[in-house]
């Protein structure tokens, strides 16, 4: 916290520099970091005045010898750790758009029915973990599956630093399971390929050449209303130079659908930016990267046992049906933390 504090105090000095608002575009973003720090630096010195007025409340405790105040002294001091432990994880978030909505897609791998199925839990699973943590979830596409499942999902999750703490989950998970689908009731594996892109917001966002895109329209399918299924509401565009295909149709109006399919197109080509500019480095670098469907970063086993591993951090949790409630911020905290050791 200490570096934070001068940190702040450099950008204060920043700030009065009289040549300061001449590039206005660095000046904003100036202050738009100087109030994340701030509001980080008054929120651990909150919890330091807590702590300091729960120790005062523990010495008179122990001064008078009345143990009837230990246990209202041990639920402070637990609500006080979590609490320093969800700002030591906020802590973590340095990258420039981790405060960035997040865009996240959900992929079935083979499998048919088994993995659109996982798709849907999945979904079900990131939904819970964003309401737990008071965000908004919008879905921009779903396509139901034939007989369960989905068959692709694209949902936008709205909430300071939903990007930073949700690019822990991209990458393929892994489900191990007695089949609900199968009379035999053998074992099945099924994938999921999890993407996370972030919103951009309008200062972000890459300009797009109306010229190369190839947007078509169609009816709607799955629920959503009589209006929703029977107009060519629907939208699909093609980025003719990269060959990147986004499409929405979850909203009532042609004018919307368009609206939102188009920023998915802009996080994907953000994404395909700054990704060529990693495989450059990694190229200079002399160093490989292989991005391949099964190279799981997590395992979800129901049967034989009861086991969720992030084989990236090798973290184990045991209660599987807690992570699939939406109980999953142990595997991103520790993804966030190696992140930081590596770099």
């Amino acid at each position: 916290m200490e570096r934070k504090v001068a940190q702040v105090k450099a950008l204060e000095e920043k700030v009065m520099a009289p040549d300061f608002w001449e590039n206005r575009q660095e000046a904003r973003e100036t202050l738009q970091e100087l109030t994340l720090l701030k509001e980080k630096v008054k929120e651990f010195e909150g919890l330091q005045e807590r702590l300091d007025e729960a120790l005062i409340l523990w010495e008179l405790a122990m001064e008078e010898e009345d143990e009837t105040q230990a246990e209202e002294i041990s639920r402070i001091i637990g609500r006080l750790n979590r609490e320093l432990d969800k700002l030591e994880l906020a802590t973590l978030l340095s990258g420039p758009y981790d405060r960035n909505n997040a865009i996240l897609s959900l992929h079935p791998g083979a499998g048919g029915t088994e993995s659109q199925d996982w798709a849907e839990m999945l979904l079900r699973m990131y939904s819970r973990w964003a309401e737990d943590k008071g965000y908004e979830v919008q879905i921009l596409d779903l396509l139901p599956g034939d007989e369960a499942g989905i068959k692709s999902a694209t949902i936008l999750i709205k909430g300071e630093n939903a990007y930073g703490y949700l690019k822990a989950e991209k990458g393929v998970h892994r489900l191990v399971r007695i089949s609900p689908f199968d009379a035999s009731g053998r074992r099945h594996t099924s994938f999921v390929s999890v993407d996370v892109i972030p919103e951009l917001e309008t200062e972000q966002e890459i300009e797009i050449d109306p010229a190369e895109l190839k947007i078509d329209t169609f009816r709607a399918s799955g629920a959503g209303g009589q209006h929703v299924n029977k107009t060519e509401s629907a939208v699909r565009i093609t980025h003719l130079p990269t060959g990147i295909v986004v499409q929405c149709q979850n909203e009532r109006s042609q004018h919307a659908n368009r609206l939102a399919a188009m920023k998915i197109l802009q996080a994907k080509l953000f994404e395909l930016k700054r990704r060529e500019q990693e495989e450059e480095v990694a190229r200079l670098r002399g160093e490989q990267h292989e991005i391949a469907w099964g190279n799981q970063i997590r395992s979800y086993v129901f049967h034989p046992y009861s086991l969720v591993k992030d084989h990236r951090t090798n973290l184990e949790v045991g209660n599987v049906e807690a992570v699939m409630d939406g109980k999953i911020d142990e595997f991103i905290a520790a993804y966030l933390r190696k992140s930081v050791v590596q770099k």
